[in-house]
């Protein structure tokens, strides 16, 4: 049974790692269906909306990609400006974090929409949607990407410094290797946030994931068998973004 524990000095097969999480996930699969299996009887009606649910996820797979390199981009633009020793632009990225970080995400969509982007005369609910999502989440993003930056020794500035690299290049060969390594696991938790809160958009009117569910149970009045295949629609978005982070830190690790 040694190959069921996995140690550090000695780790258990990967085989022995795919067959226990195949048992489990049968197993549990097997348990909630004994469980809820007198009170699921209305699959035959849900399955009639299966393109409902298909294009609801892939509107929010568009939202939550583009969304996903905006907020990064900003973020990391975000990150450098608080480290600026221009005051105006160091100023304005503080505030920007600070007030985002500071109000729920609920509030944004409905300000966001409803008050500046009518004002505005910009009514593309989709691409409004997109921006408010990357705005919310560049304001964290920025915030672990500039923790990573400072958690960076002084000694490592003071070296590049020593041997003639320019800052831009002190940030790409020697800061930014060392920030990605340690902020791999927060990024990966803020991407999966991320795409659990386009779910907030559905209050636009947007047809994503959400709102086809919500769509799919005023139809047939099927509550656990409408919002089931809402939840394995997010984890399938969710965990290869957490499974791929979790290889990139792997290969990125290195003893100390």
């Amino acid at each position: 049974m040694k190959f069921l524990f996995d140690r550090e000095e000695r780790p258990a097969p990967m085989g022995a790692k795919v067959g226990v999480v195949c048992g489990l996930l049968a197993g549990y699969s097997v348990l909630c269906f004994w469980i809820f299996s007198s009170s699921i009887q209305n699959w035959d009606r849900v399955w009639g909306y299966r393109m409902v649910f298909f294009k609801g996820w892939l509107t929010t797979v568009e939202i939550s990609a583009a969304a996903l390199v905006l907020s990064t981009l900003l973020g990391g633009a975000t990150a450098l400006a608080r480290r600026s020793a221009f005051l105006p632009l160091k100023y304005t990225a503080i505030f920007y974090v600070e007030t985002v970080r500071g109000l729920p995400l609920l509030f944004l969509v409905l300000f966001g929409y409803y008050g500046v982007a009518n004002m505005l005369g910009w009514n593309d609910r989709l691409l409004v949607g997109i921006v408010i999502l990357s705005l919310f989440s560049g304001a964290y993003i920025a915030e672990v990407i500039r923790a990573g930056i400072e958690s960076v020794g002084r000694s490592q500035w003071d070296s590049a410094r020593a041997i003639g690299l320019t800052p831009a290049q002190t940030y790409r060969f020697v800061i930014f290797p060392q920030v990605l390594r340690q902020t791999l696991p927060p990024l990966a938790g803020q991407f999966a946030s991320l795409i659990k809160d386009s779910s907030l958009l559905s209050i636009l009117g947007i047809p994503e994931l959400t709102l086809a569910a919500q769509q799919v149970n005023s139809a047939t009045y099927s509550t656990f068998e409408t919002y089931l295949p809402l939840g394995v629609f997010y984890l399938a978005l969710t965990l290869p973004i957490s499974l791929w982070t979790k290889s990139l830190e792997n290969k990125v690790r290195y003893e100390s």
